[in-house]
């Protein structure tokens, strides 16, 4: 794609980075097909090149963002599918992430989407916060339904249905520590406790340590770390996304500076995509970006990394038909697509993948709260396809695509590293045990 920025323009290292990334573009068309937002609407606008144009104009002509960017970006998912189907290699993830940030920056929206934004952005990154709102929210769930009838009001009442009727057990290894191997260390490794994965699945990380500390493995929960910064930096809050991966990278390279580090491991696919930009969002930093960059390379999803170990012999089970949702974080954001299907097979479970398994259930970090009517009908697309493969639970490799497709299929939904901790000597997951597959 021609563009036409200005010398001055282009001093912007971001301006610079993005006109390259237009320039790669073609207007081929290919990322129509596989855009979850233009398959639903068929609005060029919400196609990814309909938002490409949209973007360069609004940066080349040093435009504010007016109303047609803000609905148009707002509806983006940012599930970079997109990316995957590209054949030219358009870097679309940092295109949109600046577009938000020039939205933030510039833009105009109503008092009532400022104002919850700034509520997700106060409490959701914060487990302690959080895990009160999600109690409060038990009081206010009778509201939903005519909170709905209200469009500002939408998010509110996305939000009542989202939060789950009781909170399960907190985990033991909810504070920073060390958990030693069992037997013989092999390494030592880093999991990321984040910040809506501890109140609504502390299980899961449960799960990745007893089955990491089985095969010899120290795993390290560091003092100081939290959210990974996902969430505040897809609403275009970029000063508060690197505020939280600071504090992350200065966590782990303490650990790393000290007894060492041989990975850091990630059980929120969502989450490990932006540990894997890290490097990116801090590259014209000197200070941080030799740091950033090397936390950026330890960083490896719970399934890359399992797939190179040897796990040992699968204890026999009952047959379990699974049913894998590849989450987009994953199988677009981090491009690992094999590895949580073959590590599910070679632990004994029937695994089956449903149609469009390339489209997105519409969980998005916040978008199932910020764009409710989109995501309700991408959420009961995906639950369709999957309750269509006569499995017996749902396996995902994401918390937020987990609660999503749990309010639409009579499933279980269980993380990956929950089946795997079961098949190879753990415990059997809560879900499953209730619904006596176990």
């Amino acid at each position: 794609m021609q563009t036409g920025f200005s010398l001055a323009q282009l001093a912007d290292s971001d301006v610079a980075n993005s006109e390259e990334i237009l320039r790669t573009c073609v207007h081929c068309g290919f990322c129509t097909a596989t855009c979850p937002t233009y398959v639903l609407l068929g609005d060029e606008r919400d196609s990814p090149r309909g938002r490409i144009y949209m973007i360069k104009q609004s940066l080349e002509n040093d435009r504010p963002a007016d109303a047609d960017l803000v609905r148009h970006i707002d509806r983006c998912l940012s599930c970079l599918a997109c990316m995957t189907t590209c054949p030219s290699g358009v870097d679309y993830m940092h295109l949109v992430d600046h577009a938000r940030r020039h939205i933030r920056e510039t833009g105009h929206r109503p008092w009532h989407q400022w104002a919850t934004r700034w509520v997700l952005a106060t409490v959701l990154p914060f487990p302690g916060r959080f895990r009160a709102a999600v109690a409060a929210a038990f009081y206010a769930r009778p509201l939903s339904a005519l909170l709905r009838r209200f469009e500002p009001a939408k998010p509110l009442a996305a939000m009542l249905r989202l939060a789950p009727r009781t909170l399960p057990p907190r985990s033991r290894h909810e504070r920073p520590g060390v958990i030693p191997a069992i037997g013989e260390r092999r390494a030592r490794v880093a999991l990321l406790r984040g910040c809506a994965q501890p109140v609504l699945g502390p299980g899961i990380n449960d799960a990745a340590i007893r089955l990491l500390t089985r095969r010899g493995f120290e795993v390290v929960l560091p003092e100081g770390e939290g959210c990974c910064g996902a969430l505040v930096h897809h609403m275009g809050e970029t000063e508060s996304a690197e505020t939280f991966a600071r504090r992350n990278i200065e966590a782990w390279t303490r650990e790393i500076d000290g007894e060492g580090l041989d990975a850091i491991l990630v059980t929120t696919s969502g989450c490990g995509t932006t540990l894997k930009d890290y490097g990116f969002l801090f590259r014209n930093d000197p200070d941080m970006a030799a740091k950033a960059a090397a936390i950026s390379e330890r960083a490896q999803d719970i399934s890359e990394f399992l797939e190179t170990v040897d796990l040992g012999t699968s204890h026999d089970r009952p047959p379990v038909k699974v049913a894998y949702h590849a989450a987009c974080s994953l199988q677009h954001g981090q491009q690992i697509k094999d590895a949580p299907k073959t590590l599910l097979a070679r632990a004994g479970y029937d695994v089956r993948e449903p149609a469009e398994s390339h489209l997105c259930c519409g969980s998005a970090g916040t978008y199932n709260i910020l764009q409710s009517d989109i995501a309700t009908q991408l959420r009961d697309r995906k639950a369709g396809h999957l309750s269509a493969l006569d499995a017996d639970v749902v396996a995902a490799g994401n918390l937020g695509c987990m609660v999503q497709i749990g309010q639409a299929v009579d499933l279980p939904v269980v993380h990956t590293v929950e089946l795997l901790d079961w098949a190879y000597g753990g415990e059997v997951p809560p879900s499953l045990a209730a619904a006596r597959l176990a």
